[in-house]
């Protein structure tokens, strides 16, 4: 599988929308030091083979639970480098006063990307994968709602064990019933990783840091597939990144929504998945 392998800074999605489809994934609920783990011990062989040299990029979320995340997402900011200063953001939305857009930042007139991106002609798909996108309420109505389609079943969410195979499936089919020719962008929420994952290891009852590590496991073995899948439409601007990590009894914590660094500290990684059939 081959991917140009930029720094994550180094993108110019200003250039690229147009010309390339768009990919989100979120790894909903991925811890980073369990991410950047796994990828050092080659437990994650699709996902390191389209990261960038250096790996996962620690980065900050902009939400500590699935719906704040994913409002600011859809709102132009993505995590953030953890590095002190101003760090131009790949997509944003034009507002006056703004100090972190870039001549690289894809900048939309729009009340969000999924919306700005619709304008520059884009088809937008949704996959859902956890509750606050399973179109059952109001609440779950929300996050879907912004997209041309979107998609959500219970094989999709978090109590079946097969959600990620069963979400690359739908994915896989509704790309190739597009017409080449028609722009996509596409997100896809992995459910997976969060609770409940004690299924992912073999005699597990309760959730826990090793049963999260093996249901990113899980996710990654369904990921190759989507990749080589992509590949043959290609090329993608993509994003794949977690939108807040959870906690498995740091200093007493158990779950998100709360403020430790297991759950602000994110992986991420932005590089542009060409074409190709291998």
């Amino acid at each position: 599988m081959r991917a140009v392998r930029y720094h994550s800074t180094m993108l110019n999605a200003s250039r690229l929308i147009g010309t390339h489809d768009v990919l989100v994934v979120t790894l909903d609920t991925l811890r980073y030091d369990v991410a950047a783990d796994l990828h050092a011990r080659c437990r994650t062989p699709n996902l390191s083979a389209i990261l960038p040299a250096g790996g996962w990029e620690k980065r900050h979320t902009p939400g500590s639970f699935t719906f704040a995340a994913h409002s600011a997402f859809f709102a132009g900011f993505l995590p953030t480098p953890t590095a002190p200063g101003k760090h131009p953001r790949l997509f944003a939305l034009r507002f006056p006063g703004s100090e972190t857009t870039s001549e690289g930042t894809a900048v939309f007139d729009a009340p969000d990307i999924v919306a700005g991106f619709r304008a520059s002609g884009y088809h937008t798909i949704c996959i859902g994968g956890v509750g606050f996108f399973n179109q059952l309420t109001p609440l779950g109505n929300v996050l879907p709602g912004l997209f041309d389609e979107s998609h959500w079943s219970p094989e999709l969410g978090v109590t079946d064990s097969r959600s990620t195979e069963h979400q690359v499936n739908l994915a896989l089919r509704r790309v190739a019933e597009l017409p080449p020719t028609q722009r996509v962008f596409f997100f896809v929420n992995i459910s997976a990783i969060h609770q409940p994952n004690c299924f992912y290891l073999n005699g597990a009852t309760d959730d826990t840091i090793e049963s999260h590590a093996a249901a990113l496991e899980y996710v990654d073995g369904e990921l190759g597939r989507l990749f080589a899948g992509l590949r043959k439409r290609g090329p993608w601007l993509a994003v794949i990144c977690s939108d807040h990590g959870t906690a498995y009894g740091e200093d007493g914590h158990t779950g998100h929504r709360l403020a430790h660094p297991v759950v602000w500290d994110v992986p991420y990684a932005e590089f542009v998945l060409q074409q190709g059939n291998e």
